[in-house]
């Protein structure tokens, strides 16, 4: 029985060449990969790399071509009753039942997955964290884009998964859910939830998942820690304030990565360009530096790497 099963063992979601395809189209190419108990994992990928494929064959809107998905040991097709209700997804659409107000539609919801009034007091909480009490009895149709995603977060909560897939939550959102989001992620995470992100701002994503997978035209391009992945590319930034003098020498323009108003980025791979040897043949060219500043690559530089490789091939 499922409640008395022993998970503790067992990988909150294990992916198993996982395959999708849509006529001649394939979003997805034997993707594999497992999510251990309690992590806080992100899954990157460009528009199309088949992120959004993969969250909807997980929670059971969509069925793989081949290949098996299990939550917490439960198979999403042959157990999909108990793997969906092990399985909470805040998805990227604002989808709500306009008729009812705030906390009956949390209500409602919770019936669905067989909750009964034991977990109002959970859907209180949710209210007051998510900053919903002054909502609480307002019309869904009457909220904020915010607010609705507010109440979808909660929604995706209500019935307490020990699995949580957070969709590109705070694509278009204001700063203030960003924050409030987050707080209450990492309390669910601090309490054993297991939170899988998709977000296209990445300074998130490195900040908050210990582990990474980038996922490119549906294949699988990097699996690692963060500190991992941020540190398997020797290379470092110099950014460099010109001022009016002679330009760059052409031995340096070739390194530059980015270039505007004035300001050089130059991408120095360790081994190869030591600064100071860079700054001697600045100097040797009389280029007048007004400022400078080095920095370490973050999650943006080692994703546009990956998948500009990948579009290259």
């Amino acid at each position: 029985m499922t409640a008395t099963m022993n998970t503790s063992t067992l990988d909150a979601l294990k992916i198993d060449a996982v395959q999708k395809s849509y006529g001649s189209l394939q979003a997805l190419k034997g993707v594999s990969f497992s999510i251990n108990r309690g992590e806080f994992f992100g899954l990157l990928g460009p528009n199309g790399a088949g992120k959004s494929t993969l969250i909807n064959t997980i929670a059971g809107l969509t069925r793989a071509t081949s290949g098996h998905i299990s939550v917490l040991g439960h198979d999403t097709v042959t157990d999909f009753r108990t793997a969906r209700r092990l399985l909470g997804v805040v998805p990227q659409e604002l989808v709500f039942d306009p008729f009812f107000n705030v906390v009956d539609m949390l209500r409602i919801q919770a019936g669905y997955y067989g909750c009964g009034e034991e977990v109002w007091p959970w859907i209180d909480e949710m209210i007051e964290r998510l900053e919903l009490k002054a909502k609480r009895t307002a019309s869904m149709r009457s909220l904020s884009g915010g607010m609705k995603r507010r109440v979808l977060i909660a929604q995706a909560l209500v019935h307490k998964p020990p699995v949580v897939i957070l969709d590109e939550p705070t694509a278009g959102v204001d700063v203030e859910l960003r924050r409030t989001l987050w707080a209450f992620m990492r309390d669910l995470h601090s309490q054993g939830t297991t939170v899988v992100l998709t977000t296209h701002y990445l300074e998130e994503a490195q900040e908050m998942c210990s582990r990474i997978a980038i996922l490119d035209k549906g294949e699988v391009k990097a699996l690692e820690t963060t500190g991992a992945l941020l540190g398997r590319h020797p290379f470092r930034f110099l950014r460099l304030k010109l001022g009016e003098g002679a330009p760059l020498p052409d031995t340096l323009r070739g390194l530059i990565a980015s270039e505007k108003d004035g300001v050089v980025e130059l991408k120095l791979e360790i081994a190869k360009h030591p600064i100071n040897s860079v700054f001697a043949a600045l100097r040797t060219a009389g280029v007048v530096i007004e400022d400078v500043h080095t920095r370490e690559p973050d999650l943006e530089d080692i994703f546009i790497e990956l998948t500009r490789a990948g579009s290259a091939a």
